[in-house]
This record gives structure tokens, C-alpha cells and sequence, in this order.
């Protein structure tokens, strides 16, 4: 063979030839490109992909059935009522929801009180089982006893009934609150045949440092035999009780309790709020004997 001359190795390189890297390398990106596609084909095929999973939990056990993320200008009436069923609607404005976020806050009323602000999902959703789930960031306060919660949705007194998360930030005695009136611990209970009936119940109380200063996740898991709270993803407490009865969601600002009444140096309006990032609810995908009303359909969306 004659090897080529001066000039026509002065115009351009001969060819070169792959070597095993570079054969390697791009076996490796075609294989990437093949797991890339048949990745966001599985997501198109599968709706839950794209949807929030409980947090701290196995995705796959769980399917969506009610959210609600606050990104509108007012309280989504299909899905919340603004008052509970014995109590009476209110004009005072100590509730909105803006900037993603709902506010449930401490005002008076036009005759200087301070009434129970309740917001529920009755008649709108309502689930056997599953998991619930709230992000939120408490308020400080003398009086203030905000609640994230669950009520058997049959209604009468003396129904099972899950407390989920119950502040007292007017606590005088260190125990729930500081002496800045800042909420420390928060309490988790549930009620087999309601609150104040005899049978199965029980209250624990979580240590967790200030809640007013940032936002965390207050978690419930419910099974048929047993609950499990949760805090940010980890579990704090756990009990073997059967409760098998609906249960509709339930977010409120009440006032008194272990926080005692609201006096002059609770701060009041918006800048003092029970903030609430989100509200959602899965069922457990593993259990056959849950149920859920019509309310819940359509609520994903």
C-alpha cells in the first residue's frame, strides 16, 4: 500500500477508528435514551405517577382521593363548608385563603367575641381508612386552640372522632406552650365512641419545639386495626383500636380549653394565623374493606 504523500496529509487526517471507550460510551447513552423513554411513557400510562405521595411513606400504597392546595382566592366551597353543622354561619372575616396558603386567624366579633371558626368537608368527602395529611404552622397566642382533626360523618354526640393535631398556645403552665405563649407540643387522641363516652381512647402529647416558627407535616395513618400519627415523617405514636366508621376533615380555630381565653396580648389578624400549605387524604391501596362517599370523587383534580 502507498502511504500518502505530505500534501494530502497536510489536507485532512485520515479516519479514525472507534476504539473500545468510545463503543462503550455510546452503548451506554443509547441505553440511557431507551430507560428515559420508556420512563415518561410509564408516566403517561400511569396518572399516579404524577401525583403527591404521603410524606415519608411508599407511594404504591396509597392512591390520592382529596386535596387541596389553597391556590386560589377563596375557600373552595365544592369541597369545604365554612361552619360546622350545629353551629351557625358567621360574617366576622378571620379566615381567606391567599398566596397558596389558608389562614384561619383570632378576631373578634362584631360584638367583641371570639367564636369558633370550623371548616369541614361534610357532605363533601368523607373516608373509611387511608392516610391524612396537613402542612401547616401554628399560632401563638393566649386562647388560641387551632385543630386538624376527624368526625365520624353520622354527626350525632358521642361519635368516634380523630385528633390529628390540637395546640394550646395559651398554656400558662410550660407544658404546651412557653412563657412567650409559643406552642411546644401538640396533642394527638382518638375516641372510639366519642369524646366524653366511655371506651376505648386515649391522648399523647408530641414534644417539638416550637410550631410557630416554621411549617411541618402532621400525618395519620388509619387502618382497620390501628393508627399510627406522624410528625414530618416519623412516627410518634401509634394505638390498636378499631374505628370503622366514615369520617369527614375538619380544620379549626377555637378558643379556650388548655389555652384559656384570649386577653390583650394575643396578637390578632392575619399576621397571627393558623396557616394551612395544604390538606390531603389517600386510601390505602392494599385495603379492601375501605369505603369513601361520592364526595370524594372528583376532588383529585
Amino acid at each position: 500500500m502507498t502511504p500518502p504523500s505530505a500534501g494530502q496529509c497536510a489536507g485532512r487526517l485520515p479516519p479514525r477508528r472507534p476504539t473500545f471507550k468510545m463503543i462503550i460510551a455510546g452503548g451506554l447513552f443509547a441505553t440511557a435514551c431507551i430507560l428515559l423513554v420508556s420512563a415518561c411513557e410509564a408516566a403517561k400510562e400511569s396518572p399516579r405517577a404524577s401525583l403527591p405521595a404521603p410524606y415519608g411513606q411508599e407511594a404504591d400504597n396509597y392512591v390520592l382521593s382529596f386535596r387541596d392546595e389553597f391556590d386560589g382566592d377563596r375557600l373552595d366551597a365544592s369541597k369545604w363548608n365554612d361552619h360546622i353543622w350545629y353551629d351557625k354561619p358567621r360574617a366576622t372575616h378571620d379566615f381567606g385563603v391567599a398566596d397558596g396558603m389558608l389562614r384561619i386567624w383570632p378576631q373578634p366579633d362584631e360584638n367583641g367575641e371570639f367564636k369558633q371558626r370550623i371548616l369541614t368537608t361534610a357532605r363533601k368527602f368523607d373516608q373509611t381508612y387511608g392516610y391524612f395529611e396537613m402542612e401547616a404552622r401554628l399560632p401563638t397566642g393566649a386562647g388560641c386552640w387551632p385543630a386538624f382533626w376527624l368526625l365520624n360523618s353520622d354527626a350525632p354526640p358521642g361519635e368516634p372522632e380523630i385528633d390529628i393535631m390540637e395546640a394550646y398556645s395559651g398554656d400558662k403552665t410550660g407544658y404546651w406552650a412557653d412563657a412567650r405563649r409559643r406552642p411546644i407540643r401538640y396533642g394527638v387522641s382518638y375516641y372510639q365512641n366519642g369524646n366524653g363516652q366511655p371506651g376505648p381512647h386515649a391522648t399523647h402529647a408530641h414534644h417539638a419545639g416550637d410550631l410557630s416558627s416554621d411549617f411541618h407535616k402532621y400525618g395519620l395513618k388509619w387502618e382497620p386495626d390501628k393508627l399510627s400519627f406522624y410528625f414530618d415523617g416519623k412516627l410518634i405514636h401509634a394505638a390498636s383500636v378499631r374505628m370503622n366508621k366514615r369520617m369527614y376533615v375538619l380544620l379549626n380555630m377555637q378558643y379556650g380549653s388548655a389555652s384559656g381565653p384570649v386577653d390583650s396580648t394575643t396578637p390578632l389578624g392575619p399576621k397571627n394565623a393558623f396557616e394551612v400549605k395544604y390538606v390531603r387524604a389517600w386510601k390505602l391501596a392494599e385495603t379492601k374493606g375501605a369505603t369513601a362517599s361520592d364526595g370524594e370523587r372528583n376532588r383529585t383534580k
